[in-house]
């Protein structure tokens, strides 16, 4: 990317992040608290209290895997983290990693010994979070939405709006954070000699430049790494899989990067038309125009940060489960197809367009993204910010698209 155009994009950012504050989302238009939730995890609840998800109540371990079946989340998609960044910080160390997995729509947490943790995207709210105790057999496990998750997920990490947040720090030997990165920024863009701080990260093998699979001391030169290699200081039996792998954690971070785009987009939008009493003066219009710029370009990966010289192989039963569930356009093509060897996908536009976070964009602003994306893809006048895409990998996007996305405009 041209150094003007990325300077462009950067003050756009900035200027965005600079006009949203959302200390007040629990206020008139947002109404956090008192709108019903109707994410993926809620709707979970109310069929588990009416006796309609069996669950193993057989160990620790097997009810964990059970919840993950009955919500659709991977088990292999785990990824193990042990910077003390969770409610549970006494619980987690390089010994006891704290163990995530996710879905487009439900990021689950688990401590071995301690509670599960929720972050569940709802199309209006965003984040929706709970927290709850493995129950003991016979007991009905009691989630409880977490009003103190808020303190970290409503803040500068999500700019404000509720959402989920992805931290790279540096943990010191006796816990805490001696170094963090790329504070108050997430999503594919990020570069890797910033990420998988505090992380266990297996599958790593052409990455040369990152700060997974280590802790740091402070030294009068700096902070010195210290390798803690994974499965060393802790045991995978205890663990749902004998991984930490790093495809699921190039996912996670593309995903929370474009999850919280999406929910500002979305407070957003829902702010102006408050403030123009359901109308978009040309001032709120020009401001949802370039909201519309900046998810268009995530979505089409326009920032995204090559991988490594040799790129990755991904665990192979992960692969295999991220794919089932894809959606096919013309050819057998699908927005889920990788490429691994420079980039993620094959098809660079995100898959998370089909997420209830996409899905609960307002039509003032999904619209928006629907003209950027016809004029990104057009190959007969072709967008110089767009000039990346090769044309058959335009015209494939499209093809997908219409094959897959039902509520495009009819025209697109």
């Amino acid at each position: 990317m041209k150094f003007a155009a990325w300077l462009s994009l950067f003050l756009l950012a900035g200027s965005l992040a600079g006009a949203a504050d959302y200390r007040d989302f629990d206020q008139p238009p947002h109404d956090y608290w008192k709108r019903t939730p109707h994410d993926r995890f809620s709707r979970w609840m109310t069929n588990l209290y009416a006796g309609r998800i069996p669950l193993d109540y057989g160990s620790e371990k097997a009810f964990v895997a059970s919840v993950l079946r009955s919500l659709d989340i991977p088990a292999s998609s785990q990824m193990l983290v042990f910077s003390t960044t969770s409610l549970q910080l006494s619980l987690i160390s390089p010994r006891s990693p704290r163990a995530i997995f996710f879905n487009e729509d439900v990021y689950l947490g688990y401590v071995v010994g301690g509670k599960i943790e929720i972050v569940s995207v709802d199309p209006d709210l965003g984040g929706v979070f709970y927290i709850f105790d493995i129950p003991r057999p016979g007991q009905t496990p009691h989630p409880e939405r977490a009003t103190r998750c808020m303190n970290c997920h409503a803040r500068e990490d999500t700019g404000y709006v509720p959402g989920p947040v992805v931290k790279s720090v540096v943990p010191g030997p006796r816990g805490g954070s001696l170094k963090a990165f790329r504070q108050e920024q997430s999503g594919h863009g990020i570069p890797l000699d910033q990420r998988f701080g505090g992380w266990y990260v297996t599958g790593l093998a052409n990455f040369t430049n990152h700060w997974g699979n280590h802790i740091g001391n402070s030294t009068p030169q700096g902070v010195q790494r210290i390798p803690i290699p994974p499965g060393t200081q802790f045991s995978y039996e205890r663990y749902l899989v004998p991984h930490s792998d790093v495809l699921p954690q190039l996912l996670h971070e593309h995903q929370i990067g474009f999850v919280n785009r999406a929910i500002e987009a979305t407070y957003r939008t829902r702010t102006d038309l408050a403030e123009g009493n359901g109308k978009l003066t040309p001032a709120h219009a020009a401001e949802l125009d370039q909201q519309a710029r900046a998810l268009t370009r995530y979505l089409l990966f326009a920032d995204e940060v090559p991988l490594p010289a040799g790129g990755i192989a991904g665990n192979g039963e992960f692969k295999r489960e991220f794919a089932s569930v894809r959606r096919i356009g013309p050819g057998g093509a699908s927005l889920k197809d990788f490429d691994l060897r420079t980039r993620l996908f094959q098809y660079r536009c995100s898959y998370m367009i089909y997420s209830l976070a996409f899905q609960g964009l307002p039509p003032e602003m999904k619209q928006r993204v629907f003209t950027r994306l016809a004029q990104a893809l057009d190959t007969a006048k072709p967008d110089k910010e767009y000039a990346y895409l090769p044309a058959p990998e335009k015209q494939s996007i499209r093809g997908i698209l219409k094959a897959t996305l039902p509520e495009l405009p009819k025209n697109w």
